[in-house]
Formats: structure tokens, sequence, C-alpha cells
């Protein structure tokens, strides 16, 4: 969420440090891992206040969090095939950093993290119905966006339009 892995391993620290503090805190209304969910949240928004400027999201840091890419490396031997990959990754990067904030934040807590309808809702303290309509309209978006971005690109092993 905030684009580089510098700031995010700092507010990790940041995070757990608060999360120790906190413990008495916890009231077990919601899991525990929502809980820290909410914390980190709520750090990263901070942050991103803090310095006034829009936020980032690597899909390198995506890729090494969630097992890599639907491509793989293998795929891709010869080197024109590794440029449009690369080049198809930029452009999915663009897609997301042009959502809002709250949109990019829901579709990658669905999407990247596989976390639940209810648990995005309580780490970012709304309703489920609230989540399921940001993550609709922030599909809806990115969708656009790729439309006009992506247009010339298509996944290893499709044939481009």
């Amino acid at each position: 969420m905030v684009g580089n892995w510098t700031d995010a391993g700092d507010l990790a620290q940041e995070t757990f440090i608060r999360v120790y503090h906190s413990l008495s805190d916890f009231h077990r209304k919601c899991s525990f891992s929502t809980w820290i969910y909410h914390i980190a949240v709520n750090i990263c928004r901070d942050e991103l206040r803090k310095k006034n400027r829009r936020p980032k999201i690597s899909l390198d840091e995506i890729a090494a969090s969630s097992g890599g890419l639907p491509f793989s490396e293998t795929e891709a031997d010869c080197p024109e095939n590794k440029l449009e990959q690369l080049e198809l990754k930029e452009a999915v990067q663009e897609c997301l950093n042009a959502l809002p904030d709250e949109y990019r934040l829901v579709l990658i807590m669905r999407e990247v993290q596989g976390l639940s309808y209810e648990e995005i809702a309580s780490a970012l303290k709304c309703s489920a119905g609230t989540v399921k309509s940001r993550l609709s309209r922030s599909r809806a978006a990115f969708k656009r966006k790729a439309e006009v971005i992506l247009g010339t690109f298509s996944l290893p092993g499709t044939s481009k339009r």
C-alpha cells in the first residue's frame, strides 16, 4: 500500500509495536488477525497522510507475498516475451495506482490477500455491504483503466486482438 519495501518494513514494525502496546485493548470481538489488519491499515493511512503523496503498490511486492504472478518466468524464455511481460506488469501497476485509495485497498485485501468480506469490513471498520460496493466499484474502475492501457497486450499463451 505504501509503495516500497523500506517504508513497508518500517510500518510493519510500527504495527507490531502498536499491537504489543495495545494488547490490553483487544476484546475478542473480532479475530486477532483482523484486529492487526485494522491497526496496520490505520498506520498506513496515517503515514500516507503525513507524506501527502499518492501511494504506489509494487507488483513485485504483491508477487512475492502471494507466491507469484499468474504467469511464471519459465513461460517467458525469449527476450520478446520477457519485455512484453515487463510492460504488462507496469501497465497493471499503473491500473492499480489509478484507483482511489479506498478502492485499491479493498481490491488488494480481497484479491491478493484473499480476505473475506467480513475480515475486510472489520479491518476497515465498515459494513460488509460497503466492502462489497467498494470492491464492485474498484473492479469496474480497474477494468475501465485496463481496457485503455492493456488493450494492446495479451497474456502469454493467448493471441493478441
